[in-house]
């Protein structure tokens, strides 16, 4: 690509990761090989990762004399902190899918062939839950994440605001007194 190419491709790659990353509900990642620069960037803007055995990842653009210009910079640090993000920048290492968990790159891993068995199970279970509470703890966690704290928290309080107003909320406390699960349509 030319220099032209690249300043019209990387906002562009960069866009769609943080599209991905604004979605409304959880989303999850399973690498099942290599997720190297920007693959990586992709896994990092879902909320939740899962590598499979033997997979590998890293943000490698340093040693292509770049940087990782799709989020890597900015997603990665505020993932795993500053330190080891920059480890992994800087040195442009892969790491096995072991070393990404005990980093926090990742949130679990799993022998080859059993990631998308274990982001379905995360799936099922988000899904069993309140899905306009799930939506608005999102909005919480995303949008006060680099907030001060009482901003933050005010953040929350708004957010926490709309879930008052839910039939959700009701059926949630009606079959707790029924002792029986809920059954939640997302209003």
């Amino acid at each position: 690509m030319s220099a032209d190419d690249v300043k019209r491709w990387v906002p562009y790659l960069s866009g769609t990761f943080t599209r991905i990353a604004s979605l409304p509900i959880p989303t999850i990642a399973v690498v099942q090989g290599v997720a190297a620069g920007g693959g990586m960037e992709l896994a990092l803007a879902c909320d939740l990762r899962v590598a499979e055995r033997p997979a590998t990842l890293g943000l490698r653009e340093t040693a292509l004399a770049i940087l990782p210009g799709a989020g890597g910079t900015q997603r990665l640090p505020r993932l795993i902190g500053p330190a080891r993000a920059k480890r992994w920048i800087f040195t442009a290492a892969m790491h096995t899918a072991e070393q990404a968990l005990a980093d926090g790159a990742v949130d679990a891993v799993t022998e080859a062939g059993e990631g998308a068995a274990r982001a379905i199970a995360w799936a099922q279970a988000i899904a069993a839950n309140g899905p306009v509470a799930v939506r608005l703890a999102k909005r919480a966690v995303d949008g006060g994440f680099d907030q001060p704290l009482d901003a933050a928290l005010d953040h929350e309080r708004a957010c926490y605001e709309g879930v008052l107003s839910t039939e959700d909320r009701l059926e949630a406390l009606k079959a707790f007194a029924e002792k029986r699960d809920p059954i939640f349509r997302g209003r």
